[in-house]
């Protein structure tokens, strides 16, 4: 395979160090602090009433709620997933895996990404970086990789400011959108793009919308920042100081939401990139989400256990159930057609 990496795995293990010991935030908010509900006073609804399910890609889910794909290819990474799909299961949410590639090159780290036998009914998603249909990824592995982890649908993630900043990144985007569709058009599966953290805008999304993709994460900016997390793997000083110039690039997470529902109203979207609490959910999906995804507090929490998960996600479902009944929607449905004020700051 052209694109083989001989140091993938290692860089996996690095990518979890970071996130969980350094400071790795985006220099700029989701954007979300500029929106606010009108307060209902008067819900005429009781809250033990108030419905979180919902659909996506046809399976029925318990909540809204998507652990984001973060990791996969090492030990530590395998329990990491192990843990989050316990609870995924356990409270109906969809979850997806980090890129497979590793998996691709290196068959023995196959089961860190296996999650059917803790989490046989949820959502789940495979994941793989879409510049690598450039560099000797076919659409018989994106099949192989679904197949691998018995998934629902398959992520292509787009992230060519972190590959630009990785001394040994992967940087041939030329002619990628068609290949893209090929995969769309082939794999038998619902393909959906997502960014890693820096946003995807109008234009793509309707480019993307063309090619065929069944959903796009927008997964804008707020949340790490992965130009941080490449600063610290640094060895060379001048290409560690590139990559700090870069912490507040991006189109925060509610500036993407907005534009790309604007742009492709019919697509089911999901919100990610720095949610960080169940209100957040709530505003991202008035705004337009189906599905809204968090990877950062989800790797905190599943660094430490299967109960550190179960407190985040009881935690966020509390927040979103409250918000719910304080705009008087009694369902997920209904919570997509309450309007948000944007704030006006003087």
């Amino acid at each position: 395979m052209e694109g083989h990496d001989p140091d993938l795995q290692l860089r996996k293990n690095d990518h979890i160090r970071i996130n969980l010991e350094r400071d790795v935030q985006s220099g700029l908010t989701n954007g979300l602090e500029d929106y606010t509900f009108e307060h209902v006073a008067l819900p005429e609804l009781d809250f033990e009433t108030i419905s979180l399910r919902c659909e996506f890609f046809g399976k029925a889910l318990g909540a809204p709620l998507l652990i984001s794909s973060m990791t996969g290819g090492t030990s530590e990474a395998g329990a990491i997933n192990w843990r989050l799909a316990t609870v995924a299961q356990q409270y109906g949410l969809a979850m997806g895996v980090g890129s497979q590639r590793a998996a691709l090159q290196h068959p023995e780290s196959i089961d860190t990404f296996k999650v059917r036998q803790c989490a046989p009914d949820i959502l789940l998603f495979a994941n793989l970086g879409a510049v690598q249909l450039n560099y000797g990824i076919t659409v018989e592995d994106c099949r192989r990789v679904v197949e691998m982890i018995e998934a629902d649908a398959l992520i292509l993630h787009l992230n060519p400011l972190q590959e630009a900043l990785q001394p040994e990144g992967n940087t041939r985007f030329g002619g990628l959108l068609r290949k893209i569709e090929q995969v769309c058009q082939t794999i038998g599966v619902p393909v959906v793009v997502k960014e890693v953290g820096w946003g995807i805008s109008a234009s793509v999304a309707r480019r993307l919308a063309d090619a065929g993709v069944a959903a796009i994460d927008v997964a804008g900016a707020g949340g790490t920042s992965w130009s941080q997390v490449e600063m610290y793997r640094m060895q060379d000083e001048r290409r560690a100081r590139v990559a700090a110039l870069f912490r507040t690039w991006g189109i925060p997470t509610a500036q993407a939401l907005g534009a790309v529902h604007k742009a492709v109203p019919a697509l089911p979207l999901i919100a990610s990139g720095g949610i960080r609490n169940g209100l957040e959910v709530a505003k991202c999906i008035a705004l337009g989400a189906s599905l809204v995804g968090m990877a950062g507090p989800f790797l905190k929490a599943a660094a430490k256990s299967v109960e550190e998960v179960t407190s985040l996600v009881e935690e966020v479902l509390l927040a979103l159930r409250i918000a719910m009944f304080s705009v008087g929607a009694g369902s997920i449905s209904a919570l997509r057609t309450t309007p948000l004020q944007k704030v006006v700051r003087s």
